[in-house]
């Protein structure tokens, strides 16, 4: 399957690309095992047990999907309580007045407006994919995008992408090439919840059999499929 990046402007911009050419320090830093360790035979040894860079469902959230960036350096700074926004070059961020979203729970810093990024990349799916879009996950950034299922097979024009702070207070650069959104496309289905029998429940006995019957890397070895994303 393809998904299409159309950029909607007469120059260049970074184009998105996929999330897992762009790996956070964080995780790209982060030992395999406890104990400062990267041979899992001296963890073992040691009664090491392996660190969240061997869970591959964080790895697969990290890497799915397709980032979009900034490209404006943006930078907040605070004036009477709130925050304001000034950017350079491409006008980054538009702003919606916050009677539209007056009791979002995530809203705890924007009493006035709320802001949202600008996108100039259209996006196509396929017929019957749409795009789940959602903050850069397990990244660390100052700011969370209102996640949203957008029909891009039908819908292609640029998607803007709504957002809030994370604290109160912040100010500081939000450098161009910034990660602002993460695209994840999926197949449109239709879906009927059931509850599991006697069979299920046999089934998710044997995956825990499974899952104790290695020190490290069960679930990868067992049950993971690969995700590509190019």
């Amino acid at each position: 399957m393809k998904i299409t990046f159309t950029n909607t402007l007469d120059v260049d911009i970074e184009k998105p690309i996929p999330a897992s050419k762009v790996l956070p320090d964080w995780y790209k830093e982060l030992n395999s095992y406890m104990g400062n360790k990267k041979d899992p035979h001296k963890a073992i040894a040691e009664n090491q047990v392996g660190t969240a860079k061997r869970c591959m469902p964080l790895f697969d959230a990290i890497t799915s999907g397709y980032l979009i960036t900034s490209v404006s350096d943006v930078y907040v700074k605070q004036v009477d309580g709130q925050p304001y926004y000034s950017w350079s070059g491409l006008e980054q961020i538009e702003f919606h007045p916050t009677e539209q979203l007056p009791v979002h729970p995530q809203n705890k810093t924007h009493k006035i407006s709320f802001p949202k990024w600008n996108n100039f990349w259209g996006i196509k799916t396929p017929k019957g994919y749409s795009c789940l879009i959602v903050s850069p996950m397990h990244r660390d950034l100052p700011f969370t995008i209102f996640p949203g299922v957008v029909d891009t097979d039908t819908y292609s024009a640029p998607i803007k992408f709504p957002f809030t702070l994370n604290s109160a207070g912040y100010e500081g650069l939000i450098p161009a090439g910034t990660p602002i959104a993460q695209v994840i496309p999926f197949k449109r289905d239709s879906w009927e919840m059931e509850f599991g029998s006697d069979k299920d429940l046999k089934e998710i006995k044997n995956i825990h059999h499974k899952l104790s019957s290695k020190f490290f890397d069960a679930y990868k070895i067992f049950f993971r499929q690969n995700k590509e994303y190019k």
